[in-house]
């Protein structure tokens, strides 16, 4: 059984490797990138992500309470803290030279257990790229980190997104509170929030994908059987220990003096004359 977990844990490890082996490494074109609501932290990819510069909002780290799904857990800390604010709040950044550019958000439900509590639209120079955002439906539940992948260019000074044209010289990345329309009444949906983002230059075809879920939820099961087999095994080597180091139960009868054994019989035999010479008088 456990050789048939290893084979199919091979499997998935081969697959995951097969999926991010090409461009692993971001780190020399990495333009800008952040950590929301949290510290600098190099991920496994090279992306150097500054501590958080912003001070409007709240940076929260309630999500280091989790572990995070689809993710690595050394680099975990980018989905466990974020930056939300009860008011639309924007990212600026200074326009990058000519290129093609792809930016990644980084989002993950840590509070809400259950879709329609937490929905935002997220702008990119003033227009909505995701609109209606629920990060517990689309990742799939609480602490499973989920990226979005925008790509855009950069020619001759002017941004070009779609069809767009901006030539304000920024990035504005900005997380806007959406409404939702129920029973003929609008009502917020919860603070947006970021949990972390950056500029990479080039084509999202460079960037790594997330772990599957099913790849997490088979090294969690092997870690679980390695777990029931080490158990069992420090049980068996405790018992043997146990054996092995107490002293050898005494024969109560080894030490003992035999002599006492005869007694019986030289009485028998010393009675057994007379009584013998009394049966031969009669």
């Amino acid at each position: 059984m456990k050789i048939v977990g290893t084979i199919q844990l091979l499997a998935i490890t081969f697959v995951h490797f097969a999926l991010t082996v090409d461009n692993v490494f971001l780190g020399d074109n990495i333009y800008y990138a952040v950590n929301c609501g949290g510290l600098a932290h190099t991920d496994l990819n090279g992306v150097h992500y500054q501590a958080d510069p912003l001070r409007v909002g709240i940076a929260s780290d309630f999500g280091s309470r989790l572990t995070i799904m689809r993710v690595d857990p050394r680099d975990a800390i980018l989905y466990q803290t974020e930056r939300y604010h009860t008011e639309d709040f924007t990212y600026t950044v200074p326009l990058p030279k000519d290129g093609e550019y792809t930016l990644v958000l980084k989002f993950c439900e840590v509070y809400f257990q259950s879709s329609q509590q937490k929905v935002f639209d997220v702008l990119f120079n003033d227009e909505v790229v995701i609109a209606d955002l629920d990060i517990f439906k689309e990742a799939g539940g609480i602490g499973v980190a989920y990226d979005r992948l925008l790509t855009f260019r950069v020619e001759n000074g002017v941004l070009l997104y779609g069809d767009r044209r901006d030539s304000s010289g920024y990035i504005k990345i900005t997380l806007s509170k959406a409404y939702f329309l129920f029973h003929f009444s609008f009502g917020a949906l919860d603070n947006p929030k970021i949990n972390a983002f950056y500029i990479y230059r080039g084509p999202k075809t460079d960037i790594p994908f997330l772990r599957d879920v099913l790849f997490d939820e088979e090294i969690e099961e092997e870690e679980e059987e390695e777990g029931f087999d080490e158990e069992a095994d420090v049980k068996l080597r405790t018992e043997i220990n146990r054996f092995e180091d107490e002293p050898v139960v005494k024969d109560p009868y080894a030490e003992q003096d035999a002599s006492h054994m005869f007694i019986p019989f030289l009485i028998a035999f010393a009675c057994f004359f007379p009584v013998l010479f009394c049966l031969c008088k009669l």
